[in-house]
This record gives structure tokens, C-alpha cells and sequence, in this order.
């Protein structure tokens, strides 16, 4: 009888095991974070141009656009509509020596510990209206000192953690019972990513296995967080598609952080945009202007570095897409909606939402074979129409 095979191990996701996950606004002052929250939530964070005007986060869940959320909800013609949602948050500007609490540093640290994923605003305009806390515009410098000012926060940390963990290390000795083990390979793990922080690099950049992630997880580091870089240039540079600090921001992200996305956008056009409250103006603005507003790009990239997928559920009373992490098994996507439909999980119905929209309605797809039966080992994919089976008899398990 040949051996059977080795299962493959699948690869864990840095970050928080969750599907409430937040992004967070983080910059030096006076770079357009405020505006750029105002647009995409139009809500009102004091904008003020003076700096740490933003002390305590502000918090906004702004819709994702999908086009096949829109034609579900004309195909279904649902009671309720309710789309997934990416959660923001406006953190104050950080500046120079923040690690060390310059300005309001260590408040505003937590706070960037405290989300999942960031977004990096870039200052890439010349206003002398605007003060700038570095005196002059230079973005290379800028992107510097928040790279450095993150990675040190995340030094000083792991410092502590692995001097503790050391001690208590040392006091075990070689011998120990298996919470003893288990927190000698914990110091292991620490000692190891100390020592690659500490030598410049930040977390997401590293290979890291599964068993190291899984302690990386337990830490919240801000260097392990996904950055999207946000490149905050003028109107007039925004509507002419030039401007001379663009190529040099991308050469320093492709340089110190290979693979991270930067978008170009200009904060007081989208701020402008924002407040116009009738779409068929805005959308003529738009038109007359010639471009396209970036935020919607914005926000799907922001949910995509957050690892974020979505499932949806269709019908007359209601369209919805359910937010999952990526490779979430069906069991525990079904748990989404409630407990009950992962602890009496039986199987999943699953339709493409390209097969109905080509063969137009349920019973079509059915008729066609591509409705699909699935059971507890089926990774759910991104756009998914799902219906669960569940039975729940016993009673749940206490905690």
C-alpha cells in the first residue's frame, strides 16, 4: 500500500484571526489625513491646519463598491441592502522622535497598534498656506522618519519582550514541563524577530513559518500590518496626471518596501467632490473634469491588504455580503451569520455569481449543473452566492 501523502500545511495570514478588522489613517501632520477621512466618510474630523488638531481617533465604516453587490440588489430587488464595510480610523500625525514620546508620540503609537492594516499619506503638494512640521516639502524624508518611527516603536517593544521572556527562561533552566517548552520556542520566535527589526527591516517583509506567525500574531506589531502608501498630490497635478514627486515615492516604496501599492490622489479635489450631495452633479463635475474619483480604489484596496473577502446571500428579503477573512472553510463563514449555522453545519449551496448572471435566475443555474453542494473542507471564495444547511439539536457547548 503506497504511504499516504503528506497533507500541505497551509500557509497562516499575519495578523488578527478576524473579520472585524480595522484600517488606520497614519502620517505626519499637516499631509491631508483629515481631509482625505472627511471625503471617504464625510463625516467632519476637525481639519484644521495646525498640528495634532486630530488627538483622539475618529472612527468611520465607509461601504465597499462592488458592481456585483449593485446587480444582485436589481436582481433580487431585496427589502434591505446591506453591503461589506471597511472600518477607518483618523490617527493623529506622528512626528520625529515619536518612539521617544515627542509630540503626542506613544498615544498616537497605540492607537496605530490598535488597527490592523494602514494607510500611509504621503504629502506630495506645494501650499504655503498648509504648514509643513519639517519646514519644507520633501516626501522621501517624510516616509522616512514614519518607517523609522514604526520600526522603533516595534524595537522597544520586542526589547522588553524578550528580556522577560529571557528571565523567565533562565529560571527554568533545562529542564521544565510543556508550558516551560513552549515558552522557551516563544523566546526563541521573540529573540528572533527582535534581532531582524532591530537591523532595519520590519515585519511583513520576512519569511516566517507557521509557528513563528503564530507567536508574530500574539504581538501586534505595527511593522507586521500591511501599508498602503497614499500619495497626496494638488488638484491641478491630479487633473494634468503630473507631478514630480510621484516617481521618486514609488522608487523609495519599490526600494524599502517591495510590493506595497501606492495610489496617487489629490485630497482637496476629493474633499470637493465629497460635499457636492447630488450624484448626477458630481457625476457631471466629474466628466467635466475628465478623471475619475480614486476613493473607490482606495477603499478596495484597503479591504484586499486587510486579506478581507466576501460571500454574499441573495434573496427578496434581503442582499448582503458577509465579510470573511481570507481562506475561511465553509463551516466557520456560515458562523458569520450566526453560531447556531456552524455548529449544526451540513453542507453549503454554492453559485457563481457569473453563472447567474448568465443564466439569469436560480433554478437556471441549477438546470445547468452549476449549482454546487459543499461540504466542511470548502475554502469559500471571493463572491460566492450562498445558501447554509444547519440542524442544531444539541445544546451549545459552554465556554
Amino acid at each position: 500500500m503506497p504511504p499516504k501523502k503528506a497533507a500541505k500545511e497551509e500557509k497562516l495570514l499575519l495578523g488578527r484571526p478576524s473579520n472585524n478588522l480595522k484600517i488606520g489613517v497614519v502620517g505626519l501632520p499637516n499631509v491631508g489625513k483629515s481631509t482625505f477621512f472627511n471625503a471617504l466618510t464625510k463625516s467632519s474630523a476637525a481639519a484644521e491646519n495646525y498640528p495634532f488638531c486630530t488627538i483622539d481617533p475618529e472612527e468611520s465604516r465607509v461601504a465597499v463598491p462592488d458592481e456585483r453587490f449593485d446587480w444582485l440588489c436589481k436582481h433580487y430587488k431585496p427589502a434591505k441592502e446591506i453591503p461589506a464595510f471597511l472600518t477607518v480610523i483618523d490617527i493623529a500625525g506622528l512626528v520625529k522622535g515619536a518612539a521617544s514620546g515627542a509630540g503626542l508620540g506613544n498615544a498616537f503609537l497605540s492607537h496605530i497598534k490598535a488597527v490592523d492594516a494602514i494607510f500611509h499619506v504621503v504629502r506630495a503638494f506645494d501650499d504655503a498656506d498648509v504648514t509643513h512640521v519639517e519646514g519644507d516639502l520633501d516626501p522621501l524624508r517624510d516616509m522616512e522618519i514614519i518607517h523609522e518611527e514604526l520600526r522603533l516603536k516595534d524595537e522597544e517593544f520586542l526589547s522588553k519582550q524578550a528580556a522577560e521572556l529571557g528571565a523567565a527562561v533562565k529560571r527554568v533552566g533545562h529542564g521544565g514541563n510543556a508550558a516551560d517548552k513552549a515558552r522557551k520556542e516563544e523566546y526563541a520566535v521573540v529573540e528572533k524577530v527582535y534581532e531582524y527589526v532591530k537591523s532595519g527591516k520590519e515585519v511583513r517583509h520576512g519569511t516566517w513559518t507557521n509557528k513563528e506567525i503564530e507567536v508574530i500574531n500574539t504581538l501586534h506589531l505595527i511593522t507586521a500590518k500591511p501599508v498602503i502608501y497614499l500619495a497626496n498630490v494638488s488638484e491641478k497635478d491630479f487633473l494634468r496626471k503630473k507631478n514630480k514627486w510621484l516617481p521618486k515615492i514609488k522608487a523609495w516604496i519599490d526600494a524599502n518596501s517591495p510590493g506595497d501599492l501606492m495610489i496617487p490622489y489629490s485630497g482637496a479635489l476629493e474633499y470637493r467632490l465629497s460635499i457636492i450631495e447630488d450624484p448626477a452633479e458630481k457625476a457631471e463635475t466629474l466628466k467635466e473634469l475628465g478623471v475619475n474619483s480614486m476613493l473607490p480604489k482606495i477603499i478596495v484596496a484597503g479591504y484586499n491588504a486587510l486579506q478581507l473577502i466576501y460571500y454574499f446571500t441573495g434573496g427578496p428579503d434581503e442582499v448582503r455580503a458577509w465579510t470573511i477573512r481570507r481562506t475561511t472553510k465553509a463551516p466557520q463563514a456560515a458562523g458569520v451569520i450566526h453560531s447556531d449555522f456552524e455548529r449544526g453545519f451540513i453542507m453549503a449551496e454554492v453559485m457563481k455569481y457569473e453563472d447567474l448572471k448568465e443564466y439569469g435566475n436560480d433554478a437556471a443555474v441549477k438546470a445547468a449543473g452549476k449549482y454546487m453542494q459543499k461540504g466542511k473542507d470548502y475554502v469559500v471564495e471571493d463572491g460566492d452566492i450562498i445558501y447554509f444547511k444547519f440542524n442544531v439539536t444539541a445544546p451549545a457547548k459552554k465556554k
